[in-house]
């Protein structure tokens, strides 16, 4: 179980425990956050549950692979350092604490 806090745009905190295994979508998703629409269930190819990661989570999260790149062309104001696509972050006990905000809209 990982404590996550998604951050909407407008600065509105929503801190959840998430369990090890889901995704950082489906967390967002299981507890309605609002901001991550995930048109596509997790199956990365929307981008519609974009995010930016806390700059001091961005090194210790799992690197983004050629098709999450791909799908963050995609979407809103990415940021090249700060964009994940949630889908594809699975949830560890090491991702405790993990702060993501997402932008403004979605695509």
């Amino acid at each position: 179980m990982a404590k996550i806090t998604y951050v909407e745009h407008g600065g509105k905190e929503h801190v959840v425990d998430v369990a090890t295994g889901l995704t950082v979508m489906e967390g967002a998703r299981d507890n309605g956050i609002p901001g991550i629409e995930a048109d596509c269930g997790g199956a990365c190819a929307c981008s519609t549950c974009h995010v930016y990661v806390d700059p001091s989570w961005v090194d210790k999260l799992p690197a983004k692979d050629a098709m999450e790149a791909d799908m963050l062309d995609f979407a809103y104001e990415p940021d090249p350092v700060r964009s994940r696509l949630t889908c594809q972050i699975k949830v560890t006990d090491e991702l405790d604490g993990l702060r993501v905000q997402m932008p403004v809209k979605q695509i």
